[in-house]
């Protein structure tokens, strides 16, 4: 094979150019079933999706539940809305899992840095 064909990269070392007789060669572009990377964005993008199918679905929830149930926790008793009262709940619980959570994450984060100072 003669040295004009064979192929050099060029200097900005992008892989999709390559300089084949000081003619530079682009790459064909990548298959249509090849992958694309997840970004922040997309990420957001179904998080934003997630959450408002899940109103909807609360919505639709709360609407059928509007019997008033009867409700006594610790010192304070009422009446309020079953829907409202289960809703209460789980608010209650999901901080509950968030304070337990970040507790986590300050715990490991300092264990990272006392690591990390150490080297």
């Amino acid at each position: 094979m003669s040295n004009d064909l064979r192929r050099v990269r060029n200097a900005s070392d992008d892989p999709a150019t390559t300089v084949s007789q000081g003619v530079p060669v682009v790459s064909p572009p990548a298959p249509s079933n090849a992958r694309v990377p997840r970004t922040r964005t997309g990420a957001t993008w179904f998080g934003l999706c997630a959450a408002a199918l899940l109103s909807v679905v609360l919505i639709v929830f709360m609407l059928q539940n509007t019997r008033s149930v009867r409700v006594d926790f610790l010192w304070m008793n009422g009446s309020l809305p079953l829907a409202l009262a289960l809703l209460i709940a789980a608010v209650g619980a999901a901080l509950l899992t968030m304070a337990v959570g970040a507790a986590r994450i300050a715990q490991l984060r300092r264990l990272s840095r006392q690591r990390h100072q150490t080297r």
